[in-house]
């Protein structure tokens, strides 16, 4: 069996842009397959027309077997079959307090769990990076940014996406960390995704040279701490 892969990514992919087509083609790479089958879970847009045109853009017959699980026109009857069937499993971005909402009503919470200790590679952009671990900084409840602490908690911490994207990005999660709103964690700015195998970052890789990411801390005297981690330029 293969170990459990998760790959957060801050912001970009599911694009027409070389950026978005050389993290695509990374995530693509993880699966071993020639032509896999790839599932986009496109929940956190309220299973939006745009997010799906996205995805079926980017991941095309020629690539791969593209699908994707709708939960508010739901037309899968069984859930658990049709995700563990997958070779890849892709969340798209949106809000992600109510996407998890709604997994959590349909049993999808758990699937997860079960395809990703199968060894199914767990991929997911912004929303989609955020929910795979036990917390995240988030705009899901309004214009500002909060910490979310429900996440799925298959990994330890939190993950903060677009990075250098959003500019109350750093500030806001400074402050969550200093308060001890949220523990140690990870960010990751757009087009950068941080690669997970169990619960151990295996790598960060970049379709941007100036993109980044960081490892995330909170000192004994609350001090917030940011330390680099330097990604692999994909090649475009």
């Amino acid at each position: 069996m293969d170990r459990p892969t998760i790959v957060a990514i801050g912001g970009g992919s599911c694009g027409v842009e070389p950026a978005d087509r050389a993290l695509d083609d990374y995530l693509l790479s993880l699966t071993g397959k020639e032509h896999p089958r790839v599932c986009h879970i496109p929940t956190a847009s309220g299973d939006a027309a745009e997010s799906l045109v996205r995805f079926y853009t980017a991941y095309t017959s020629d690539r791969c077997v593209p699908s994707h699980l709708a939960l508010f026109w739901r037309t899968v009857r069984d859930i658990r079959s049709f995700l563990l069937s997958q070779d890849m499993i892709f969340v798209g971005g949106g809000n992600t307090a109510a996407m998890l909402a709604v997994w959590r009503q349909h049993g999808v919470d758990s699937i997860l769990r079960e395809a990703w200790e199968r060894g199914i590679p767990l991929c997911g952009v912004s929303a989609g990076g955020n929910c795979w671990f036990q917390a995240c900084s988030t705009d899901s409840f309004g214009p500002d940014l909060d910490p979310l602490d429900d996440g799925l908690g298959f990994l330890p911490g939190f993950f903060c996406p677009h990075y250098d994207g959003e500019e109350r990005r750093r500030p806001t999660l400074r402050q969550f960390v200093a308060e001890g709103r949220l523990g140690d964690g990870w960010a990751a700015d757009n087009h950068v995704a941080l690669r997970f195998e169990g619960t151990d970052l295996l790598e960060a890789v970049s379709s941007k040279p100036t993109a980044g990411a960081y490892r995330v801390t909170r000192a004994p005297d609350g001090a917030f701490q940011e330390s680099p981690v330097k990604p692999r330029l994909l090649p475009t």
